[in-house]
């Protein structure tokens, strides 16, 4: 098995670019606080902006995706924008199946699956978002919900070589801007991490995935629940997490650098 680098992913959702260090308030955005959005050697770095932040961020000499494109390449859809015109932007990355675009936009897991499947056709790197409610957790169906995201997914792809990264995003956990809303535990996280692993190994064997092999497998799976510095040192030594898909702290230049320092200690 290969040692998978981490990655720290910063989701600004509709909030704008901060505009200085320790202060995620509206504004120009400086050079210095965009600095602390690159990787290291030891961890990568991508940032998820608003589609109007892109040139700003790509301009910064970050590594750039969007927070979300259209399946199909143009057509009647009023505010969308296109996988095509995201990757003819300048990001290399986009998230599918947000939670919160799930819940305010009604995506399907049909619908997501074809975004990552317009994602790969256009050169993009998917990061599936994936993760149960709270309803659906205290019903018991955690891993159920789970699996049926990822699996549609995957008997989607085109090969095993196709490049994907899933986010673990418990919908009960993201704080939506609430500070003091509790991350999983490490525990919880670790132990959902490990089941998309198993997932992504037993596809290997099981029709329609007979010919997937180990660089799949290898995928890697961030977590995406309120990570934030006073948390990431836990829940980044856990064996399954490969890093964060952060989203409230990645909005403090300072916070994210913090975290993107932890990952570097447990890469």
């Amino acid at each position: 098995m290969t040692k998978r680098k981490k990655l720290i992913a910063a989701n600004w959702k509709m909030y704008p670019a901060p505009v200085a260090l320790g202060a995620p308030v509206q504004g120009k955005p400086s050079m210095e606080a965009l600095k602390a959005y690159r990787g290291t050697p030891e961890v990568d770095a991508i940032v998820f902006p608003t589609f109007l932040d892109i040139p700003k961020v790509l301009k910064a000499g970050l590594i750039v995706g969007a927070q979300y494109g259209h399946p199909e390449e143009s057509g009647a859809h009023t505010g969308d924008v296109s996988m095509k015109m995201v990757k003819d932007a300048g990001c290399t990355h986009v998230l599918c199946g947000h939670s919160e675009r799930r819940k305010d936009h009604g995506e399907t897991n049909t619908f997501v699956a074809a975004q990552v499947l317009s994602a790969l056709k256009n050169d993009l790197h998917p990061i599936l978002c994936i993760g149960e409610t709270w309803e659906e957790k205290k019903a018991g169906h955690s891993k159920k919900v789970v699996q049926e995201q990822l699996d549609i997914v995957l008997r989607a792809l085109p090969s095993h070589d196709s490049p994907l990264t899933i986010a673990y995003e418990p919908v009960w956990a993201i704080s939506g801007g609430d500070a003091t809303k509790p991350a999983a535990s490490a525990a919880e996280a670790e132990e959902m991490h490990a089941f998309i692993r198993e997932l992504l190994k037993a596809s290997r064997h099981a029709e329609p995935f007979d010919k997937l092999r180990t660089g799949f497998v290898e995928a890697r799976i961030l977590y995406g629940g309120s990570m934030k510095p006073e948390n990431a040192e836990e829940l980044l030594r856990q064996p399954n997490i490969d890093g964060g898909l952060v989203g409230g702290a990645s909005l403090d230049p300072v916070k994210f650098q913090k975290i993107v320092e932890t990952a570097a200690k447990h890469s």
